[in-house]
């Protein structure tokens, strides 16, 4: 389904999966969960499910599939959304994927003090370096991470920045969905 490079570990190969996912559904996208689970369990257990995602037929025996939840709502911080998630024990991990602007780090002096949230959000706007950009971030239960960026402007596969620590308080709230 995918042409992420198979020399990579099965959390990023699902991390790429995922950023080539919403890729294809263009920008300007509203934030996407997944849950991630592993493919061979699934196959095993749920065989129509797996079935109804083309997974019968692969002969990979390690690798995690995403699986999209529904929507996430936009009428409250995602912050306080994730608070609310806990995950069955079938699900290995969770993915989110969502859009952000943001600005160089040249950009950070000229911040003004002092300013509402919606006022920094529009100030951040504004800003003629600001960058779009589209962030997938996954987690597993036993503390694996892995991140992928892709920037508006580099909108191609082969642009795509990947690593365990780009997001690190996007990961910290996933993880904070399978503690007990």
């Amino acid at each position: 389904m995918s042409n992420t490079p198979m020399a990579a570990s099965p959390l990023t190969r699902a991390v790429l999966e995922i950023d080539e996912y919403a890729s294809g559904l263009g920008w300007d996208q509203p934030a996407r969960l997944f849950a991630l689970v592993d493919t061979a369990r699934l196959r095993a257990q749920e065989p129509a499910l797996a079935a109804q995602l083309g997974l019968e037929d692969e002969q990979e025996t390690t690798g995690l599939t995403p699986i999209e939840q529904d929507e996430v709502p936009t009428n409250r911080p995602l912050d306080e959304f994730l608070g609310t998630i806990a995950w069955p024990d079938a699900v290995a991990g969770c993915a989110l994927t969502v859009e952000r602007l943001m600005l160089p780090p040249s950009a950070e002096a000229q911040v003004p003090q002092g300013l509402s949230e919606a006022k920094l959000a529009q100030w951040v706007a504004d800003h003629p370096e600001r960058q779009e950009v589209r962030m997938t971030v996954a987690v597993l239960r036993d503390g694996a991470r892995e991140s992928a960026l892709r920037l508006r402007e580099k909108d191609s596969a082969t642009e795509v920045l990947t690593g365990p620590d780009l997001v690190p308080g996007l990961a910290d709230a996933l993880a904070a969905t399978f503690e007990d």
